[in-house]
């Protein structure tokens, strides 16, 4: 999927999580998703605790936050 693609699939919204950038349609912050990659979470760990989220998702946390 081209990046630009999924970046479209973050989004910050002033009323959503203090305008803190997350995944459209949700309130998971992009923060979080990288703290739990940061605490040595695999990705198919956090798709299986949120099971709402799609490995697109993730990799758009990863881009977004270059």
């Amino acid at each position: 999927m081209p990046e630009a693609d999924l970046l479209d699939r973050i989004v910050v919204r002033p009323e959503v999580l203090g305008g803190k950038p997350v995944i459209r349609g949700m309130r998971i912050a992009v923060e979080h998703v990288l703290a739990m990659l940061a605490a040595g979470d695999a990705p198919e760990t956090i798709l299986n605790e949120y099971p709402f989220l799609e490995a697109a998702d993730i990799q758009a946390c990863l881009i977004y936050s270059r």
